[in-house]
C-alpha cells in the first residue's frame, strides 16, 4: 500500500503544489503577494520538495525520512527569519489539499504520515550545536581549517593540512576529524543562514582540492587483490563523502574506481563489469534519490553481464533508518568511511 500511496502523491506533485500555494496565497494574500512572482515560484518549488520527501518516505515506509526533513526545514526557515507559523500552516494546507485530491484507497496512509511529521515538529529545536565540539584530538586543526575556508584562504587551509600530514598525523584521522566534521559544520552554517551558498560551494571545492594533495599518502600500504566501484546515483550532486570513502578503501589496500556525482545507471553497470569489481558502493545524500538507488541495485541484479558484486550503501537516509538498506536490496550499509571498511569485509565473506 505504501508504494501506491507514494505514487498517488508523486504523480500529482506539480498540480498539487500549485493548488496548495494558491490556497495559502488566497488566505494570506498580503504577506505573500508582496514577494511577487519570484516569491511565488519559490513557494511552489518548496511545496514540491515537501511533497517529494513525503512520497519518498511513503515509498520506503519510513516515517523517519519525512520527519527528519521537516526538522531540517524548520531550522532552515528559522535561519531565514520566517514566522514560526509558516511551516505548520503550510503542512495544514498540504493536508487539506491532499484530503481532497487523494482516493480513499491511499488517503489514510498519506495523511497519517503527514500528521505524524507535523506533530513531531513541536519537539524540534531550531538551535543546532556545532559539529566541532572539542571532544576530538584534531578539533583545533578542524577549527583552523574551517576558519581559513570561510575567509577564502585556500592556500592557508592546504598548508596546515599538509604540515600535519608531514608531521605524522594519521591521514585517516584528518579525514574523519577534520574533513568530515568541517563539511558537516559548513552545512550547518548554511542551514542557519550564517554563510551563503557561494561560500558553501567554495568550502567544498577547496576541501576536495586539499584531499587531492594528500593522495601520495594514500598509496603507501600493501595492495590487496580487491577492486571497488564507488558512485553517487543519477541526480545526486554531493560527492565529497563518497570520495572520502573511496580514499579509505585505497588506504586499506583496495583499488578503487571512483565515478563521482550524478552517474547514469548504465554507466555504473558498465563500470562494474569492465573493472571486474568485487564491490559496488553507492552514496546518497538526498532522500528523494532513494528511488535511483533501488533502480541501480535492481539493474545490477538483472544486468546481462557476468559481474554482480555485493552492494554497500551509505548516506544520510540510511542513518535515519537502520533497516532501510535491506528494503532497497543492498547487502550492507555503513554510517562512515571506517564503518564502510568493516561492512565490506562482512559482505565479502557472505
Amino acid at each position: 500500500m505504501s508504494v501506491l500511496a507514494s505514487r498517488a502523491v508523486r504523480d500529482q506533485i506539480p498540480v498539487l503544489a500549485e493548488r496548495i500555494v494558491d490556497n495559502i496565497y488566497g488566505r494570506q494574500s498580503e504577506p505573500w503577494r508582496a514577494l511577487g512572482d519570484v516569491g511565488r515560484q519559490k513557494s511552489v518549488r518548496d511545496v514540491g520538495y515537501h511533497l517529494t520527501y513525503l512520497a519518498e518516505a511513503l515509498n520506503a515506509d519510513e516515517a523517519a525520512l519525512f520527519n527528519e526533513y521537516l526538522a531540517w526545514v524548520k531550522v532552515l526557515f528559522a535561519g531565514l527569519n520566517f514566522p514560526a507559523s509558516v511551516l505548520p500552516d503550510t503542512l495544514a494546507t498540504i493536508r487539506l489539499i491532499l484530503s481532497q485530491a487523494l482516493t480513499a484507497e491511499v488517503r489514510h496512509e498519506v495523511l497519517a504520515m503527514l500528521d505524524n511529521g507535523q506533530q513531531g515538529l513541536e519537539q524540534v529545536t531550531t538551535i543546532l550545536p556545532s559539529f566541532i565540539r572539542g571532544d576530538e584530538p584534531l578539533d583545533q586543526l578542524a577549527r583552523d581549517f574551517l576558519e581559513a575556508l570561510l575567509v577564502g584562504d585556500r592556500r592557508r587551509a592546504s598548508e596546515m593540512i599538509l604540515a600535519s600530514a608531514r608531521g605524522g598525523v594519521n591521514i585517516r584521522d584528518i579525514y574523519a576529524q577534520v574533513f568530515e566534521r568541517t563539511q558537516r559544520e559548513v552545512g550547518r552554517l548554511w542551514q542557519i543562514n550564517q554563510i551563503s551558498v557561494a561560500q558553501e560551494h567554495f568550502c567544498t571545492a577547496a576541501t576536495q582540492m586539499v584531499i587531492s594533495q594528500l593522495y601520495p599518502y594514500l598509496f603507501t600500504g600493501e595492495r590487496k587483490e580487491r577492486r571497488m566501484v564507488m558512485t553517487c546515483v543519477g541526480g545526486e550532486l554531493h560527492e565529497i563523502g563518497a570520495r572520502m570513502v573511496a580514499d579509505f578503501f585505497e588506504m586499506d589496500g583496495w583499488d578503487t574506481y571512483f565515478l563521482g556525482a550524478n552517474t547514469p545507471l548504465e554507466g555504473v553497470l558498465r563500470a562494474v563489469e569492465e573493472q571486474q569489481a568485487d564491490l559496488l558502493a553507492i552514496s546518497v545524500t538526498m532522500t528523494y534519490h532513494l528511488g535511483h538507488v533501488s533502480a541501480l541495485i535492481d539493474g545490477l541484479r538483472q544486468w546481462a553481464g557476468s559481474q554482480k558484486p555485493p552492494v554497500l550503501v551509505g548516506g544520510q537516509p540510511f542513518n535515519l533508518s537502520s533497516q532501510l538498506w535491506r528494503k532497497i536490496g543492498a547487502d550492507g550499509y555503513a554510517t562512515d568511511a571506517q564503518g564502510a571498511l568493516r561492512a565490506a569485509e562482512q559482505v565479502m565473506r557472505k
